[in-house]
């Protein structure tokens, strides 16, 4: 009886001390507290980053828009949509075009007023390529929204059916996006700092990380870069 009363009493002090020092606690030898980003435990730390991105540039998503993938965050964040398309690799109930960002003539140029690309550049072989076609299906004056990661793991899943190619900084993708877009016209943004970028590579959900860190933003550990690029108009 003593035994078990004992037990019970230590336990809230046991569960104060996991949430309180969830990473020394959860790591076993060299894997991963959560592998696959946190996603099974709450949001994952990029995922807040992009709406934290999103948000902030919410007012571009109007309009035509296409979304790469789904149209999850062009719901989420969209003001006075008018379309809703989705561009994706494989058939889906909500998917309008099938195909490569890299190369898709069966988009009409200067179609859409908004391009939310997040998470998927990273994937396609020939980036600037894409760029030169987000850049052709903008109409003049659109704005593409796109994220790449920085500091992050591999995602094997889309590693093992289209590719998981590429990291990007913030000199990298202003560079990749003036290929296409006039440098004013480009906005990069980065989110991270050491700390959430550890807890990300554990697989730490962002709401288990107080804000007031999460937040804090350090250029030298780039876990997101963000771009936000118009079409020049008249270009």
């Amino acid at each position: 009886m003593a035994a078990s009363s004992s037990r019970a009493l230590l336990r809230p002090v046991r569960r104060w001390l996991r949430n309180r020092f969830f990473i020394t606690l959860g790591m076993r030898g060299t894997a991963p507290i959560n592998p696959a980003f946190g996603a099974a435990e709450g949001t994952p730390i990029d995922r807040h980053y992009i709406a934290l991105f999103l948000e902030a540039n919410r007012e571009h998503i109007t309009g035509r828009v296409l979304e790469i993938g789904d149209r999850s965050y062009t719901e989420r964040f969209g003001v006075g949509v008018t379309r809703s398309d989705v561009l994706n690799a494989v058939p889906s109930a909500e998917t309008t075009y099938v195909g490569d960002l890299a190369s898709c003539p069966e988009i009409p140029d200067a179609t859409y007023d908004c391009l939310v690309l997040t998470q998927m550049l990273h994937y396609v072989f020939d980036m600037r390529s894409a760029v030169g076609e987000i850049q052709r299906i903008l109409r003049p004056g659109g704005t593409v929204l796109c994220t790449v990661p920085g500091i992050t793991q591999v995602s094997r899943y889309d590693m093992e059916r289209w590719g998981d190619r590429w990291r990007l900084t913030s000199q990298s993708a202003a560079e990749l996006f003036a290929t296409a877009f006039e440098p004013e016209e480009i906005a990069v943004s980065t989110y991270g700092n050491a700390y959430s970028s550890v807890c990300f590579m554990q697989g730490v959900p962002s709401e288990r990380l107080h804000r007031t860190k999460l937040d804090r933003l350090e250029p030298d550990y780039q876990l997101l870069v963000a771009i936000a690029a118009t079409r020049r108009t008249g270009g």
